[in-house]
């Protein structure tokens, strides 16, 4: 088909253009070449932002994937005491229930850390969820118990992103635990009538 074309092409031109200049038409032809090259360069820039944007999202799903599973192993580990101890051990010891509660805010914390790393928040917001979050007492025990091992991690990871998230995490913590004490967790709630 494409050898009918290129053949066709010359006799097709004549017939259509037969007391044209030949002259001009090729340098009309030549315009419509540098048009050509700008819309290819436009169209392999929009194949390479394509391939750039498949790319991130490719990470966020693997990212999305190693998540999951490592929510799954820390949930099974909170309802089995025989579980929660294959986990690191903590700077301090705590009773088992204080270990599921600091267990189950760290991963509040690391959805929080997961959506600044993928730039679904920024710095300001962080702030924000960090100032609610530090007002109660199990977020500021996890974050005693646990921010120097986000600190290594992050720094260890060369992560820019996951390091300032610990940094924001730490400048809250610090205005909250100045501000006073925190909200206690058993006055979280009316006792049911």
């Amino acid at each position: 088909m494409t050898t009918l074309a290129v053949v066709m092409t010359p006799p097709l031109l004549q017939w259509a253009a037969p007391e044209e200049d030949w002259d001009e038409l090729s340098k009309i032809s030549q315009s419509y070449s540098a048009l050509s090259v700008i819309f290819s360069a436009l169209a392999l820039l929009g194949v390479a932002m394509s391939l750039s944007y498949q790319a991130h999202q490719t990470a966020i799903a693997n990212e999305e994937s190693q998540r999951a599973g490592h929510r799954q192993l820390l949930l099974q580990s909170l309802d089995d005491p025989v579980l929660a101890v294959c986990w690191e051990p903590l700077s301090e010891t705590i009773s088992l229930q204080e270990r599921k509660q600091v267990a189950y805010v760290n991963l509040l914390v690391s959805d929080r850390d997961a959506d600044y790393r993928l730039k679904r928040t920024n710095d300001d917001a962080v702030r924000v969820l960090a100032e609610l979050h530090f007002r109660g007492e199990a977020a500021r025990r996890h974050w005693h118990l646990a921010s120097s091992n986000w600190r290594r991690f992050a720094e260890a990871s060369g992560d820019r992103r996951a390091v300032r998230f610990v940094q924001l995490m730490d400048e809250v913590y610090a205005q909250s635990v100045a501000a006073g004490p925190p909200i206690a967790s058993a006055s979280y709630y009316s006792p049911t009538s």
